[in-house]
């Protein structure tokens, strides 16, 4: 290689590390952020009635869509996750084209709120005397790990035939154990990464695609380690809301993959 080369080149590495230095130096300008400021992506499975098709490019239905980002991830690949913080809650919603598109109301797990519904015939909604509908609500916060295995944080729903879903996971992070110096124990469900994919699903009602969950291995990195902890303790303080919305609110009633 040529001496003026591998001076350009020197010069280059040069340029970059100290940039670097710079960046980490005058790493500012978020104080004023709050948590309100932010938005929390989710992570949803693409429908055939999902607004997504034919206004994303490249969304079909079977893929993850992070609502924030717009990125999409093939269901077959499917995406690694760290789960950091579990929460189950019954929401209220509105008919749909009725009402803002958000909750009308959240209530949390320990509620008797299912006893004072009903079913219609041929409706598997429990719904209130409103007119308004409860829907069992289980909602796993994530840490999604890239390529290059950065976190970033994100809110997985599972509802209706995802349900059992949601317990398989909840039962798989509870049957980990780690020998520790007073014997056995439960590690945080922060310290096991998973890889989640699209599986086919149907029943006597129709088909549609749901989640499948598999465990990849315990997480190595400290500071990734370190990120998916501090995101657990500010979900469990409530420094972290999730800010619902239906998510069917633009698809043709009775036609999306939750209804079976």
């Amino acid at each position: 290689m040529a001496t003026a080369e591998k001076t350009e080149i020197a010069k280059k590495k040069t340029g970059e590390v100290s940039l670097a230095v710079n960046f980490e130096e005058d790493a500012s300008g978020f104080e004023d952020m709050g948590q309100d400021d932010l938005a929390l992506p989710f992570l949803r499975i693409l429908t055939n009635m999902s607004p997504e098709i034919g206004a994303v490019d490249g969304a079909n239905p079977g893929m993850i869509y992070n609502s924030v980002t717009g990125e999409l991830h093939d269901g077959k690949a499917g995406v690694q996750v760290i789960p950091c913080a579990y929460v189950r809650q019954y929401i209220e919603w509105a008919p749909r084209g009725q009402g803002s598109g958000g909750p009308v109301n959240i209530f949390p797990a320990t509620s008797d709120i299912l006893s004072r519904t009903h079913r219609e015939p041929g409706d598997n909604k429990d719904y209130l005397d409103n007119g308004n509908y409860i829907e069992n609500s289980a909602q796993h916060y994530v840490m999604i790990l890239d390529s290059a295995g950065s976190p970033s944080p994100a809110l997985i729903i599972m509802k209706s035939t995802q349900l059992k879903k949601s317990r398989k996971w909840n039962s798989m992070m509870m049957s980990i154990k780690a020998q520790g110096k007073d014997g056995l124990f439960t590690p945080p469900m922060f310290s096991q990464i998973y890889r989640l994919t699209i599986v086919s699903e149907s029943n006597s009602k129709g088909n549609w695609h749901g989640w499948e969950i598999e465990k990849v291995g315990q997480v190595e990195d400290a500071g990734v380690y370190g990120i998916a902890k501090t995101f657990s303790a500010s979900i469990k303080s409530g420094d972290v809301k999730a800010k619902h919305q239906d998510e069917n609110a633009k698809q043709e009633e009775g036609k999306t993959h939750d209804i079976f």
